[in-house]
């Protein structure tokens, strides 16, 4: 890569010695390979470009990440980075946590739902899939924890409440 003087603008641009490291990539593909297939796709719009849409996911997004808020400062001095046991740990279930056992997630997970409305493009909804993914596996780890921890307290309020989507999952 060298540095060159666009003679335009006058303002520095980029030049690449040789070809630019995306150069040709569709062309560099087998025809029909699955990334040429679907990789195109992300960029286009499951919903229609507008305003409302843009508004609507960005209000989406907002109470998504206000819910997570609420809960990271309803569990207090139990909140913590990393799952651990603390001196004077308690189960939670009230507030934030009588609606969802796992509200943070649910709030980070709504954020991204709002964020793909705002966009209105497939690749969003690809990201809602793989964070709720990621998100998935380590509510299940952080609820054999909680079972070991907190035992037939914690089965009960399992019972009660849903894990991420009240009433739902």
């Amino acid at each position: 890569m060298a540095h060159e003087i666009d003679q335009s603008t006058g303002k520095p641009a980029i030049a690449y010695v040789g070809e630019e490291p995306w150069h040709g990539l569709g062309e560099r593909l087998p025809e029909g390979a699955p990334i040429d297939t679907w990789l195109p796709l992300l960029n286009e719009r499951f919903l229609p470009d507008g305003a409302w849409r843009f508004w609507s996911g960005a209000a989406v997004t907002a109470g998504g990440l206000l819910f997570a808020v609420w809960a990271r400062r309803h569990l207090g001095k139990n909140w913590s980075q990393a799952v651990m046991l603390k001196e004077g740990h308690e189960l939670i279930t009230s507030g934030p946590y009588a609606l969802v056992r796992h509200p943070i997630y649910t709030g980070l997970l709504l954020a991204f739902v709002g964020c793909a409305v705002a966009r209105g493009e497939w690749r969003g909804l690809l990201a809602v899939a793989l964070v709720f993914v990621a998100l998935w596996r380590k509510l299940r780890l952080e609820e054999k924890w909680m079972r070991a921890q907190f035992g037939e307290s914690y089965e009960a309020y399992s019972r009660r409440v849903a894990a991420l989507v009240p009433h739902v999952i």
